[in-house]
């Protein structure tokens, strides 16, 4: 995760979804963030036994940039159904 984690160097500011992956490449997360920069740099900070599992799982870091906090929204929502269509 530690790579991961260091990805978030070339994150851009602007809205979008995010995916935290696994070695698979298996989506283990989708979130949306008005700020992709500032959100996924939050993760360093989070003392949830959860998400700090499903960090050391997370091998991989990916994202989608949109033109606004609705667009990313509805792209999430879109993507979880997508994912829920292929047995997430």
């Amino acid at each position: 995760m530690r790579d991961t984690i260091t990805k978030t160097n070339k994150i851009p500011s602007s809205p979008g979804v995010y995916f935290f992956k696994d070695r698979r490449g298996r989506v283990l997360y989708i979130g949306k963030a008005a700020n992709l920069r500032h959100r996924l740099a939050s993760y360093r900070r989070n003392i949830d036994p959860r998400i700090g599992q499903m960090l050391k799982t997370a091998t991989d870091l990916d994202w989608q940039e949109t033109g606004s906090e609705i667009e990313a929204l509805i792209l999430e929502s879109y993507i979880l159904k997508d994912l829920k269509d292929r047995n997430f």
